[in-house]
C-alpha cells in the first residue's frame, strides 16, 4: 500500500487523515444521491433521444463513482484497522512510533477528486441545458 519513498508519519496524523477522508467519502455519497434525484427529475421532464443518451451517461458515471467511493472507503478502513491492531499489539511508545505515509492512498483520493470535480462540472453544464 505504501511506497519506499514514503515519509514517516505518526499514528495520530494517519488517523486524522483517515477521518477526514471518510468524511469526504460520506459527503460524496450524499452528493451523488442529490445528483441522481436531479437526473431523475430531468429525465421525467425530457424524453427525447438526445437527452436520454446524456442521462444514461450520467447514470453510468454515478455508478462508477459510487464504486470508486466503495473502494476508497474499504481501503481507508482496512488501513485504519491495521493501525488499530498494531497499536493494540504494540502499546509501548506507540505515540513515538512512525509509520510509512499512505501516499498511494492519498494519490488515489486526489485522482478520484479530480475526476469527480470534472464530472460535477459536466453534470452542472448538462443541467443548465435541460432543466
Amino acid at each position: 500500500m505504501e511506497t519506499s519513498t514514503s515519509k514517516p508519519m505518526h499514528l495520530n496524523l494517519l488517523h486524522f487523515e483517515h477521518q477526514l477522508w471518510l468524511n469526504d467519502v460520506k459527503f460524496y455519497y450524499d452528493e451523488l444521491k442529490i445528483y441522481q434525484k436531479l437526473l431523475e427529475e430531468t429525465a421525467s421532464k425530457n424524453t427525447g433521444l438526445e437527452v436520454m443518451k446524456h442521462i444514461e451517461h450520467f447514470q453510468n458515471q454515478f455508478i462508477i463513482q459510487k464504486e470508486q467511493l466503495d473502494i476508497l472507503k474499504h481501503n481507508i478502513k482496512e488501513h485504519e484497522n491495521w493501525l488499530a491492531k498494531y497499536s493494540k499489539e504494540n502499546p509501548v511508545a506507540i505515540e513515538r512510533k512512525t509509520f510509512a505515509d499512505h501516499s498511494l492512498m492519498r494519490e488515489h483520493i486526489i485522482s478520484f477528486e479530480k475526476i469527480y470535480r470534472d464530472l460535477k462540472s459536466e453534470f452542472k453544464h448538462f443541467l443548465s441545458q435541460w432543466m
